[in-house]
Formats: structure tokens, C-alpha cells, sequence
């Protein structure tokens, strides 16, 4: 077996993309195959991962709050962030862990930039005070279209699954921006074949972001 995932070791990786891309299985895949490796792994969802966190998720997903502004969700959360960036990120980093989370500032980036009409500026500006330097190392994004991700999606809806087909455009788009616009520090991922198939393309991807780093 290559040694490749063991530079996965002191790494910050984050799985994103649109809702219904199917981001949160392969998540649970991959976290499973690298413990497989006897590495460990910390893992995050954002928002929440913290009790103040899991707090604040209670309040951006909650459907009675409709009339909450793009503002004051991205300020949201960025304050969950800062709380498991300092709580639970560097501590896991300093231990030797590789810390998977399920979605960072690229979601804000997608939903409240691209999707809600903040600029990137500002989100940046309120991220840095969030997380300082603690970027990740590599952001995979999931990338699905708009038929094959709402076949997927709970018909429970969350408040941020419902704001319907215009705005779910809007951060796909936004997502691929950001990998556009910073290749090496994204991947994009075609998430709409089969599960087996996009978890292979994942492992391929990764593999190839990384295995520079292996010690000869």
C-alpha cells in the first residue's frame, strides 16, 4: 500500500458543495477509509461541532426565522467557526490528527456571498477575525446539478435547502468560482454518478493533490 495517507496527518481537509450533492456520504466514507489507515481523524459539521455551535445551527436552520438577513447569517456563522476553530480544530492539528470537516468559510462564500449578495471582501475581512490563519489545506467541493440534487434532499427541508432553484444556481456557480479562482486549494469532485464512482474519483484526487508530499 502507497504511504500517501499518511501525510493526511497535521491536515485540515474540508468536504463542500451544494445541498443534495451527496458531500455527507462520501464524508462518512472517506473518514471511515483513512481510519482504516490508522490515521485519526477529527471530525466537524459546520455549523455546530461545539455546544455554543450546535446552538447557533439551532437558530440558522430553523424555519420560523425566514426573516433573518444574509448579514447577520454570515456573522452567525463565522462566530460557530471561531468557537471550533479554537476549541476543537488547532487542538486536534497539534495532536497529529487529520481534521475533516464538513463544510468552512467556502459555504459562506457559496450561500451568503454568491447566493445572498455579500462581497467577497467583506466575508473574508469577517473570516480572518473568525479563524485568523487556520485555512485549510485542501477544500473538496461536490458538484451536482440541480435535477440529480433535489432527488437526493430530504423533503424536509431545512431553512436554507428552501430558498429555492434561483439562489441554489447562484452558489453551484459560487462554488465553482472559488475553485476556479484558487486551484490549489480546491478540488472539484463530479458528484453525480454513483456513490462507488465518486467516492474512487475522490480518493484519485486526493491521492494526486498529495502524494508530492510523501518522503521518499
Amino acid at each position: 500500500m502507497s504511504d500517501w495517507p499518511h501525510v493526511l496527518q497535521h491536515r485540515f481537509l474540508v468536504f463542500d458543495g451544494p445541498d443534495g450533492s451527496g458531500k455527507s456520504t462520501q464524508f462518512r466514507r472517506f473518514s471511515n477509509w483513512v481510519k482504516e489507515q490508522q490515521i485519526a481523524v477529527t471530525e466537524l459539521r459546520e455549523p455546530g461541532g461545539t455546544p455554543i455551535g450546535e446552538r447557533i445551527r439551532e437558530v440558522l436552520l430553523d424555519v420560523a426565522h425566514e426573516e433573518m438577513t444574509t448579514t447577520c447569517e454570515m456573522l452567525l456563522y463565522m462566530a460557530s467557526r471561531a468557537q471550533i476553530v479554537e476549541e476543537v480544530v488547532q487542538p486536534a492539528l497539534n495532536r497529529g490528527d487529520l481534521v475533516l470537516a464538513d463544510r468552512f468559510i467556502s459555504s459562506t462564500h457559496a450561500y451568503q456571498g454568491a447566493g445572498g449578495g455579500l462581497s467577497a471582501d467583506s466575508i473574508d475581512m469577517v473570516g480572518q477575525v473568525a479563524v485568523g490563519s487556520r485555512m485549510p489545506d485542501l477544500t473538496v467541493i461536490f458538484d451536482v446539478d440541480q435535477e440529480t440534487a433535489g432527488r437526493r434532499l430530504n423533503p424536509l427541508l431545512d431553512r436554507m435547502e428552501r430558498k429555492g432553484e434561483t439562489f441554489h444556481a447562484r452558489v453551484r456557480e459560487g462554488y465553482l468560482e472559488l475553485a476556479r479562482r484558487s486551484p490549489d486549494s480546491f478540488i472539484v469532485i463530479d458528484a453525480c454518478p454513483g456513490e462507488d464512482e465518486v467516492f474512487s474519483s475522490l480518493l484519485t484526487s486526493i491521492e494526486r493533490r498529495f502524494s508530492g508530499c510523501v518522503s521518499s
